[in-house]
């Protein structure tokens, strides 16, 4: 997809998350900032080259299970794509302003991240959240923006 608003023909074919049994993935690095390898995109995931989409289409490895817990996420937001964004641009705003204290703080710090990330390397994660959905991300919600920090950048334990 060369045109920026070709990914918008997408919306035609979106599917209720709880509906969603894959995310197929399309390239259009126009969406996608540098540094992002993938983009969850109501249920469709962006790649930057085409490459990397057939890849993500073929093997489920930890990109591919990151994106899957976004589904389940969604899928906790009363089954609404739409509710998830608003959700996650909402945790995004908060956590803006700790930008200046840690790089892309508004995106690490957003609790929906904090779960994908946590989990992304446990394969069977989103498969164990298909029924209800992905629900950790309410935890890390219920602290606020510098309790997360703290979390975040406290020394892991094992």
């Amino acid at each position: 997809m060369n045109n920026p608003f070709k990914i918008l023909l997408l919306l035609g074919k979106v599917v209720r998350p709880s509906l969603a049994k894959d995310m197929p993935a399309v390239r259009d690095g126009f969406w996608l900032g540098r540094g992002y390898a993938a983009l969850t995109f109501f249920g469709f995931v962006v790649t930057h080259t085409q490459a990397e989409a057939d890849h993500f289409n073929r093997h489920y490895d930890e990109l591919k299970n990151h994106e899957m817990i976004h589904l389940r996420q969604a899928q906790n937001c009363r089954d609404s794509w739409l509710l998830f964004y608003v959700r996650y641009l909402w945790y995004y705003l908060r956590a803006l302003p700790y930008n200046r204290k840690l790089k892309n703080a508004a995106y690490k710090l957003n609790p929906f991240e904090l779960e994908a990330y946590r989990h992304m390397d446990d394969l069977g994660y989103a498969d164990r959240c298909r029924e209800d959905g992905a629900t950790e991300w309410r935890q890390w919600a219920r602290l606020s923006v510098g309790e997360r920090m703290r979390l975040l950048k406290a020394p892991q334990n094992g």
